[in-house]
């Protein structure tokens, strides 16, 4: 199966921790030289020097904002310049949670920003690299409310659906590129993210967190949460050649919780 990574270069978003991180290891065991994104330099220089490495590879990180569009186009053009990037994981954390009906305008506006502004303005710096190499990888991390809404997760459900949309179209578009456009949805998953979630829902509904995990994991049928790797190890072999004629898919890697075909 090939699974070589030697000589691409990944730009992993949201580098520093949870399924960020992990699929940034997998893709460095794979070969890859990577680059690490996130807003903490000093969380960034530590993932960094974790990430597993050879005399050939090379890591790095960017010390970036998601949103801040401007910033975050100088730097990805930077990038760019220094060294090609072939694959790009589109990974930023979720909005808060809580119903559609009540979230601002200013809300909705955030989360665009951070996902789909975001993912736009790394593409448009990094596609031309890319399309000289006749390869690349796009991935991008959203969730299964693409296919089924997630209770009190207003922003989130509509925004990820939008990214999702997004990357369907490019899929069509960048295709006879040699670039690929996957999106994968992780399920419940032991991260930051999966924290506050257990948080809020204990807090708008009196129940102590374990008895909120409970619930959770009765609707997953390997009954228990996702660890990062496991997310991660996914991410990657998208990334891989042997995956080279996936494209335009949206992949949930939820221990089979969606009850959608």
């Amino acid at each position: 199966m090939q699974l070589d990574l030697t000589g691409k270069h990944a730009l992993v978003c949201g580098g520093s921790v949870g399924i960020g991180h992990a699929t940034a290891v997998e893709l460095a065991l794979l070969g890859a030289n990577v680059t690490l994104l996130a807003r903490s330099e000093d969380a960034l220089r530590a993932a960094c020097a974790t990430l597993p490495c050879t005399e050939a590879q090379q890591h790095g990180y960017l010390v970036a904002d998601m949103a801040d569009t401007a910033g975050l186009q100088m730097q990805a053009d930077a990038l760019a310049a220094r060294q090609p990037v072939h694959i790009l994981i589109n990974n930023t954390g979720g909005p808060p949670g809580g119903p559609a009906h009540s979230a601002t305008p200013a809300a909705y506006w955030d989360a665009f920003q951070k996902h789909l502004i975001a993912g736009q303005t790394l593409l448009q710096a990094l596609l031309p690299g890319m399309r000289a190499a006749g390869w690349g990888r796009i991935v991008n991390v959203i969730s299964t409310s693409v296919y089924e809404p997630i209770p009190n997760l207003g922003v989130s459900n509509t925004i990820r659906g939008a990214v999702a949309s997004w990357a369907k179209t490019l899929s069509r578009e960048l295709g006879g590129d040699g670039i690929t456009v996957n999106n994968v949805l992780p399920g419940y998953t032991r991260t930051r993210r999966l924290e506050q979630i257990l948080q809020d829902r204990s807090t708008s509904t009196g129940k102590s967190q374990e008895e909120v995990a409970a619930g959770m994991l009765a609707t997953v049928p390997v009954a228990r949460f996702a660890q990062a790797q496991e997310i991660g190890g996914v991410i990657a072999f998208l990334c891989a050649p042997v995956a080279g004629y996936i494209n335009g898919q949206s992949l949930a890697v939820d221990g089979g919780r969606m009850q959608s075909i």
